[in-house]
């Protein structure tokens, strides 16, 4: 008889063969650079959001020689409304990075990868997973979920990786590299669409029946409830807007045009002040501001 790992991974694998989205990063043309800037805009960004910004962002940069010629502003002001404007910086000097170092081709090996800007552990597990169909193991949220709830029978993952938790998903993975880098984007797609962090939808999962989280009642997380974090009012959501106000405009912009953007005159100068430290706003002339 197949034992617990062996029917996790024929349930989750023969379900992922059938659901999967059709997204245009898992198409077997997508270049391992399709796939990095993928994996930069899908951090923190839901699916739907990125779509649009990835297609219209291959187009005008199909290669990391193409973004490295261009100037980081022209990162950030493509990269609009995604969120975490950082990562547009971030991929920028990855693009610079691969052009110096590895003669415009994003490397395969999962430590070079991670001298990359901008690129983790994840990261470079992912893209040598997905890009190259190598052998890593590749612990995103929805993962962790995955993992958490059916082996570990409990609701969620601890805050940061664990030692435990990283042995227990190495175990798991399967011993051939192209099972390997399936095995990680089928248990991505799982917690991603069906073992979802709120309403998980139990009646279409795969491994109800070995769901230890499931056969154990459905417990709730230990400790207090992790608190959502907040966007009204926040400096994440006024340095947003002073962004915006440069996006929409051509050239540098005078400090009334980020008066407009946000009234309240303390938060705005701590907001200015940090995207300057950021490298995502440049003073140009005295009140004159403009993306790098």
């Amino acid at each position: 008889m197949p034992d617990f790992d062996e029917e996790l991974h024929e349930a989750v694998l023969a379900w992922y063969a059938t659901h999967a989205r059709d997204l245009p990063w898992r198409d077997p043309t997508a270049s391992p650079w399709a796939v990095l800037v993928s994996e930069l805009m899908l951090q923190q960004t839901p699916v739907a959001r990125v779509l649009p910004v990835y297609e219209r962002w291959l187009e005008t940069w199909p290669t990391p020689a193409a973004l490295a010629a261009a100037a980081p502003g022209d990162a950030v002001r493509a990269w609009g409304r995604l969120g975490y404007p950082r990562r547009a910086l971030r991929l920028h000097a990855a693009a610079v990075r691969i052009v110096e170092r590895y003669d415009g081709r994003v490397p395969a090996d999962y430590e070079e990868l991670l001298r990359l800007p901008g690129v983790g552990d994840y990261t470079a597990a992912a893209v040598a997973s997905f890009a190259f169909r190598a052998r890593h193991v590749v612990l995103d949220t929805n993962v962790r979920r995955v993992l958490s709830r059916v082996r570990a029978g409990v609701p969620q993952a601890a805050a940061a990786v664990t030692r435990a938790e990283r042995t227990a998903a190495t175990a798991l993975l399967p011993e051939d590299p192209e099972t390997a880098a399936t095995w990680a984007v089928a248990t991505m797609e799982l917690g991603a669409v069906v073992c979802r962090a709120a309403a998980p939808r139990c009646d279409e999962c795969p491994v109800v029946t070995l769901c230890r989280w499931r056969a154990a009642g459905y417990p709730a997380p230990a400790g207090p409830a992790r608190r959502a974090q907040p966007w009204d009012g926040t400096d994440r959501q006024c340095r947003g807007r002073l962004l915006a106000a440069l996006r929409e405009r051509e050239g540098p912009v005078h400090r009334t045009v980020l008066e407009g953007a946000w009234p309240a005159a303390a938060q705005r100068d701590r907001c200015v002040a940090s995207l300057v430290a950021d490298g995502l706003l440049v003073p140009v002339d005295a009140d004159v501001y403009a993306l790098p």
